[in-house]
């Protein structure tokens, strides 16, 4: 019998180095991971935004396998959490706002907090479902401040995936409404709209993701393409929702190549 690929979503992980708050919210935190030693050019922040279609259920904890994976790599990485929907602040505009604000100040904190560890270099985001969403909306709102982003099986629709009603509503929890409700919020926070997106930007989904369909991803990476952004999509045949943040998957070499393309040219 095939392993679940929802156990990465419990699977312990080390404990991260230092917690550092970005806000005086108890959810404007984030978890730092110290680089291992490597040789080599030093390795650029990774910003970690975790999913779970935004929803309070879902914290960071699940991307510790992740996290501690990259962090072995060579690359500091930074678990970034923000509030959600069903509790306080979460939802339009708190979850959007925190995690461009997390963004914008987590290269000084990690060089506060894990010297060594080098922030020169804007941060890499990467982002899983609806942190692949939040990360594409952190890059097309500040560019600036992000060297690069891995959306894996982002949510780079909203107004398709509220037409699709994903996860039971959760873009309507997120935004407050449909498209034809709030159009003023979409126009602000869904990928599409923001199209083209500067920031270079790769995303890898698989073919058999039920959760968050291949084709708003197919969609967003046309468009994209055809405003004059440099934008890459990587389709993994075999690969569902959750391999894409195992590091025991058979998709995870995919996506740490990924990374390292996304800087390895810098």
């Amino acid at each position: 019998m095939a392993a679940d690929p929802r156990a990465v979503l419990t699977r312990p992980a080390p404990p991260p180095d230092v917690t550092v708050a970005y806000g005086g919210h108890p959810d404007q935190i984030a978890d730092l991971r110290r680089p291992a030693g490597r040789p080599g050019s030093p390795r650029p922040l990774v910003i970690v935004i975790h999913g779970g279609f935004w929803r309070s259920e879902y914290d960071r904890g699940h991307t510790g396998p992740l996290a501690a994976d990259l962090a072995t790599r060579g690359y500091p990485v930074a678990q970034l959490e923000y509030r959600r929907t069903g509790a306080p602040g979460g939802g339009w505009p708190g979850t959007l706002d925190d995690v461009r604000a997390g963004v914008a100040a987590l290269p000084a904190l990690v060089s506060g907090a894990l010297p060594g560890a080098t922030t020169d270099d804007p941060p890499i985001l990467l982002g899983h479902s609806a942190g692949g969403h939040l990360a594409l909306h952190a890059a097309a709102t500040a560019p600036s401040r992000v060297g690069g982003v891995l959306a894996l099986a982002p949510v780079a629709d909203l107004a398709e995936a509220y037409r699709l009603d994903l996860d039971g509503g959760a873009v309507a929890a997120l935004l407050g409404g449909g498209p034809a409700e709030v159009p003023d919020r979409y126009a602000v926070a869904d990928p599409y709209s923001s199209v083209p997106n500067s920031t270079r930007t790769v995303i890898v989904h698989g073919v058999r993701d039920e959760q968050v369909p291949i084709m708003l991803s197919r969609a967003y990476v046309t468009a994209n393409r055809a405003a004059g952004a440099e934008t890459t999509l990587i389709e993994l045949p075999d690969c569902e929702h959750f391999g894409l943040i195992d590091p025991t998957s058979m998709a995870w070499p995919t996506v740490t190549k990924a990374l390292e393309s996304l800087h390895s040219d810098h």
